[in-house]
């Protein structure tokens, strides 16, 4: 009876440890409502509900993963109202993996949602309707989920997050007939809806096409060839000319130096003097929200 009862414990750690996709870390916060104990429970509650649903509440790909080979995330929900069940506020959604043969995490997506609105009630799961739009909160989750397998994949694989770019556009497209905010075309420049549709527009290749060659020929590719890993990084970041040239300040391109702008400034900042000055421009140009922070490579 011990026998069976460790191996069946042996087999479910087997499982967990090859079959969890995520390393999720989720803060739930509410500075602009009244602390009292029962919002420090729905915010506990609310935050292991999330923790379990990412980790263990849908299969979101057939693929195995090892132990260290999870994507961590991380999520922070901002309550900003409450009326009864239903809730509004913010996500801040990132993702990063591994860089090869090294102790460094490369982040991969950083994007701030501000147009959440869920109903939730306290102690209870969250549960996603695959080809449903039932509840707002488990069909953003979905979505961004899939869209973190996405550029996890794209970065091992040209336009490996293929499958998963659609399953989120799926999504926004279940989601046009509902009332909440963020899942159409009118509800801003800057929401799920033109995300994923710039993802999958054939203008927008040569980013995904960037951002492959940055990961898997540039960073991954570090210890064995410093040289050939900054021209890798410096070719990607001058093919996003092309659709600068056609799309300045396009949300996806924004996204991309969201998650790379204090990553580049740290890979060129050891260089030589002509190199920094090329990259400056170049980085400028393609991102000149931030050229403040990007005045560093001038310096000696």
């Amino acid at each position: 009876m011990k026998r069976s009862l460790f191996i069946v414990v042996i087999l479910l750690a087997q499982f967990f440890s090859y079959s969890q996709v995520f390393n999720c870390n989720v803060d739930v916060i509410s500075p602009a409502l009244q602390s009292n104990p029962a919002i420090n429970e729905i915010k506990t509650s609310l935050k292991n509900a999330i923790i379990e649903y990412v980790n263990y509440g849908y299969t979101w790909t057939n693929d195995k993963f090892e132990k260290g080979e999870q994507i961590d995330v991380s999520f922070q929900l901002k309550l900003d109202t409450k009326q009864g069940d239903n809730f509004t506020g913010t996500l801040q959604i990132t993702s990063q993996r591994p860089v090869f043969n090294s102790d460094y995490n490369t982040l991969l997506f950083n994007f701030l949602d501000e147009d959440i609105v869920f109903t939730y009630q306290r102690n209870s799961p969250i549960q996603y309707f695959e080809g449903q739009h039932v509840n707002n909160l488990p069909d953003i989750f979905a979505f961004y989920i899939n869209i973190i397998l996405g550029y996890d994949y794209d970065s091992f694989s040209f336009e490996g997050g293929t499958p998963y770019f659609n399953k989120a556009d799926q999504i926004v497209s279940i989601c046009q007939n509902g009332s909440e905010p963020g899942w159409k075309a009118g509800d801003g420049d800057n929401n799920r809806f033109w995300l994923i549709q710039n993802l999958l527009q054939p203008q927008f290749a040569s980013l995904r096409k960037a951002y492959y060659n940055y990961h898997i020929k540039g960073l991954d590719k570090c210890y064995q060839n410093r040289e050939e890993c900054m021209q890798s990084i410096s070719s990607s970041i001058n093919d996003l000319m092309e659709i600068h040239s056609s799309r300045p300040s396009s949300f996806n391109m924004q996204l991309f130096f969201n998650a790379k702008s204090e990553e580049l400034i740290k890979i060129y900042q050891p260089s030589e003097q002509g190199l920094k000055l090329k990259m400056f421009n170049l980085l400028s140009q393609l991102d000149p929200q931030r050229i403040k922070d990007y005045n560093s490579l001038k310096s000696n």
